[in-house]
């Protein structure tokens, strides 16, 4: 079982700017969601003209089904400046892998509780912190993407993109760098969070 909850309002609010479409996971039983207090947060939003649009969805971390789900609220997603995900850590980054052109908030924090991750086919992995790292990393997790769990920048022994620890890894901290420093898009805002708190090796 996973257990998020929802991060302070004002944290949130601060990362977003613009258009910002919400999408909403409410899939996994086996993880306790907030949502009573996330629907609040949503409409406040939304009254705020901070929100265009709240797409509520399940089992997001599976990118196929998250992208069967949005097929019909594409043009939403694409006039958006941002994405917020309300779910656990997994289906933040699926969606920040699904939607590159974007950048992608997590508006929830994971609670430290062995369990089940989901129902994603694909490695992304949830170490459920207490305090998610997503929204200062591009949509990418330091402590699972990064072999030695490392959350202030790169050791420096990664060659050639591979992580020294695991050669068939790619080093979680160079992806990091790569989704931070590059535009979303040619027309679109840079990503918000950008490379201030972290020096490249």
């Amino acid at each position: 079982m996973l257990i998020t909850r929802l991060k302070q309002k004002e944290e949130i609010i601060s990362l977003l700017a613009g258009k910002t479409a919400v999408i909403s996971c409410e899939g996994c039983r086996e993880v306790y969601f907030p949502a009573d207090e996330a629907l609040e947060f949503q409409e406040e939003l939304q009254r705020d003209k901070i929100a265009t649009a709240v797409l509520v969805c399940d089992y997001i971390c599976n990118p196929d089904h998250l992208m069967a789900q949005t097929s019909k609220s594409m043009e939403i997603i694409s006039g958006a400046d941002s994405i917020l995900v309300f779910s656990c850590g997994v289906g933040v980054q699926t969606i920040s892998r699904n939607f590159m052109d974007k950048p992608v908030f997590a508006a929830c924090d994971t609670i430290p509780l062995p369990g089940h991750q989901g129902v994603t086919p694909l490695e992304y992995d949830c170490a459920q912190c207490g305090e998610c790292f997503l929204n200062d990393t591009g949509g990418i997790c330091p402590i699972t993407a990064c072999s030695k769990s490392l959350v202030n920048g790169q050791c420096g022994g990664a060659k050639n993109g591979k992580c020294e620890v695991d050669k068939d890894k790619d080093c979680g901290w160079e992806l990091i760098y790569k989704r931070l420093e590059e535009p979303e898009s040619p027309d679109g805002p840079p990503h918000p969070v950008r490379l201030r708190d972290f020096t490249l090796s």
